[in-house]
Order: C-alpha cells, then sequence, then structure tokens
C-alpha cells in the first residue's frame, strides 16, 4: 500500500507512531548534500534558546532568503533536532535557516512562545550577513504550536520589538489561533478534558482565553501570510485556519494565501518535507520567491 493511501486509510488521527513508522526510513536517508549546519548557537539566555543554522554550502552571488521555522508539539514538547529536514530541503533550495528551539510549558506559559519568536527574530537580524542571509527578506514559519507562536508574534502589535517588526512574510502550518474556541468546542472538536495542551500553555483561568486568542487581537499591519492545513488535519486545525484568514480579510486588510495539504495529516505534512514529497514544501517555496523583501 502506497504512502498515500496509508495515509489515508487511517484518517484524520495525531498518531506519532504511525507517522514515524512512515517516515523515519525516508528521513533516515533524506538529501543532507550540499548544507552545511551550526548546531545550538545561543540566542537568549535560557537552555532552550538555542538554534540550529542550515546554509547552502556553496556561496551565492547575493545574500539569500532567511526563514525562522518554529517546531510544534503541542506546547509542552518537541525538538530542532526532529526539524532537520525542513533546514536541509529549504537550505538545498537556497535559503538560509534556522530552526530553533524555545520555551516549553507548564514551566513557561504564554506568552513565551511569541516572546521567543521575537528573540530568535533579532539574533537573526544582527546575525544575517555573517550567515550570508539578506536581512530584509526574513520569514517567519511555524507548524502547530509553533504556528500558534509565530501568529501571535506577527499579527499582535505588542509582541513586537520596539523597532517593529520587519518581515517579507509569514508562513502558519496547522496552528492554534483561537484558544476560546477550542475551549468552548471540546466535544465538537475531540479534545480532551483536562486538555494537556492548551491548558500546560494557556493555563486553566478559562475567562482569560480570550484575551489570549490571537484572532481576537489582531492589531499589526498587513504583512504577506501563507496559511496552511492538511487535507486530514485535526477538525479544529481546519476550522481555526479557516476564521483566521477570514477575520483577516474581512476585518484587519489583509490578503492571506490559503492552501490545503493534500494527502496528508496534521503530523505527516510536516515529515514528509525532503523525502520526495513536496506537498508542503514547495508552496512555502513558492510563497518566499513570490514575496522577495520586507
Amino acid at each position: 500500500m502506497s504512502l498515500d493511501a496509508q495515509i489515508r486509510a487511517r484518517g484524520a488521527v495525531l498518531d506519532m507512531p504511525f507517522t514515524l513508522s512512515l517516515y523515519k526510513p525516508l528521513l533516515q536517508e533524506q538529501r543532507r548534500d550540499g548544507v552545511d549546519v551550526d548546531h545550538d548557537l545561543a540566542y537568549g539566555e535560557d537552555p532552550r534558546h538555542r538554534v540550529d543554522v542550515y546554509r547552502p554550502h556553496r556561496a551565492a552571488a547575493s545574500a539569500l532568503p532567511l526563514l525562522i521555522f518554529m517546531h510544534g508539539g503541542g506546547f509542552v514538547r518537541g525538538d530542532k533536532a526532529d526539524r532537520e529536514n525542513i533546514g536541509f530541503y529549504f537550505a538545498r533550495h537556497g535559503v538560509v535557516v534556522l530552526v530553533p528551539n524555545y520555551r516549553l510549558a507548564p514551566r513557561h506559559t504564554w506568552p513565551a512562545g511569541a516572546e521567543d519568536v521575537v528573540a530568535v527574530y533579532r539574533w537573526a537580524k544582527e546575525h544575517a550577513a555573517r550567515l550570508g542571509a539578506d536581512p530584509d527578506r526574513l520569514f517567519l514559519a511555524g507548524e502547530s504550536a509553533g504556528a500558534a507562536h509565530v501568529a501571535a508574534a506577527t499579527l499582535v502589535r505588542r509582541f513586537h520589538p520596539e523597532e517593529g517588526l520587519a518581515i517579507a512574510g509569514a508562513v502558519l502550518v496547522s496552528g492554534v489561533y483561537d484558544v476560546h474556541l477550542e475551549k468552548l468546542a471540546r466535544a465538537q472538536f475531540g479534545v480532551a478534558t483536562p486538555d494537556p495542551r492548551n491548558e500546560a500553555y494557556f493555563g486553566s483561568d478559562f475567562d482569560r482565553y480570550p484575551a489570549m486568542s490571537t484572532v481576537a487581537l489582531i492589531d499589526a499591519p498587513a504583512v504577506p501570510l501563507l496559511i496552511t492545513y492538511a487535507e486530514l488535519d485535526l477538525l479544529q486545525m481546519q476550522v481555526q485556519a479557516g476564521e483566521l484568514f477570514a477575520r483577516l480579510v474581512t476585518a484587519h486588510g489583509f490578503a492571506p494565501r490559503l492552501h490545503v495539504v493534500r494527502g496528508h495529516n496534521h503530523l505527516t505534512q510536516v515529515y514528509a518535507v525532503n523525502t520526495g514529497d513536496d506537498a508542503l514544501g514547495a508552496p512555502i517555496l513558492d510563497f518566499l520567491k513570490s514575496h522577495p523583501c520586507a
């Protein structure tokens, strides 16, 4: 049975053992040629404030675009090493890629993730020239919890650095943008109670959830955005992608791209990158090329 058929047969699930059974052999053989990697560079004081940098080995004639990619993990887990496929894939396609760790719940709660996005952004701006990257062609991206952090850091002005957030665009892959909705619709979405993801990061004072939901806080200037979700994504991720898109278009003057990653679920879409499956990688690359500067 093909990978596509196995994924479709399994349906819209969050199943890490199943995902690894499909992709671990492929990722062990993924292409790493032509890429230089620097591991564990510090971008802040916390032990989790470490970033891996992936750069094309061959020097380019001009500075390259720069992509910061925040991993997922339900706010409570995840490691940059598990997203080396992202680094190798985009570096092989002429992009300097930063894959950082960030502080995790429950020790670090909202808005620690957004703060860490901005911290690595400022580090990237400062070191872009040394990395062979163009600071005016910097993109933020994240998946799942990482997308939630990037969305907050990008769309809520209070999280921007004092000098402003100068990015060429942002990519949001299957993120949490309305924690209030997830709380109210746990039954419809099949979310566990208590919720080990959201309650660890956003807390258990549910009266505060509207004030921590990115969709209700948007006040930043419009920037290019790519919003994606998987065809077999978790239901709440599909709904929230649509809600974020609709609010940005109707109330905030944005014109985001909206893309469905066909043939994949919440996890497989990311693990498939750099295995020969461009379902997620190709639309992100096209977005980077279509928005060349801040």
